[in-house]
């Protein structure tokens, strides 16, 4: 369930609300990718060795962060694991964000009762294989059956989340290529040497 690169509208406003949580000292993964790297100094709060959930329960967090590495798998890439995606949705769900508060917790409770219906097990509990199968009977539309509306639109919900919290983290901005992460000798060029409307705009200077 990878290749969820998001448009560059959706990065703006992932910016956005990333640079909210961007403050939070809390965290042992998720760095936001746009910010300034300063030195360490004493002044600096060290970061936790492990990331303590704020709003949800550990055996939901536990669920969150398989289910986003599972919707961002790490590959020859770092994934959501890594990239501290779970940190980052409890976070936003912690500090009021309504949308993804109570659906959030519904959706996890909806999946373990699913799990459970179908293999006796909650969630985390259950093969790779079985997880699967559950997830792609929401995921797709192809597969969409009228009694798991409620898991349809609690996975599109996450979904959305993980890419915000992956493509905000320097991990996912790294990725993306995000230039901002770069330093520049010299200021480059339009790369877009072909297009008759940019030929208007100034060659690079060094």
């Amino acid at each position: 369930m990878a290749n969820q690169n998001p448009d560059r509208r959706q990065v703006l406003e992932m910016l956005g609300k990333a640079a909210i949580a961007s403050q939070f000292p809390g965290f042992s993964r998720w760095v936001f990718g746009a910010e300034h790297q300063h030195a360490v100094s004493a002044h600096v709060q060290p970061r936790p060795a492990q990331y303590r959930p704020q709003y949800f329960t550990a055996a939901e967090y536990q669920t969150l962060e398989m289910l986003t590495e599972i919707i961002i798998p790490r590959d020859e890439s770092p994934g959501a694991k890594e990239a501290g995606v779970s940190e980052f949705i409890d976070f936003m769900a912690a500090h009021g964000e309504q949308e993804i508060q109570k659906p959030m917790r519904t959706g996890l409770e909806w999946l373990d009762e699913k799990a459970r219906k179908t293999h006796g097990r909650t969630f985390v509990s259950l093969t790779a294989e079985e997880q699967t199968a559950i997830l792609k009977a929401i995921a797709y539309k192809n597969q969409f059956v009228p009694e798991d509306k409620e898991g349809q639109t609690f996975f599109r919900l996450l979904r959305r989340y993980t890419v915000m919290g992956y493509y905000t983290s320097r991990i996912g901005l790294e990725e993306l290529d995000y230039p901002g992460l770069k330093l520049y000798s010299h200021s480059p060029a339009c790369p877009h040497t072909g297009d008759p409307e940019h030929l208007h705009l100034p060659t690079g200077r060094s």
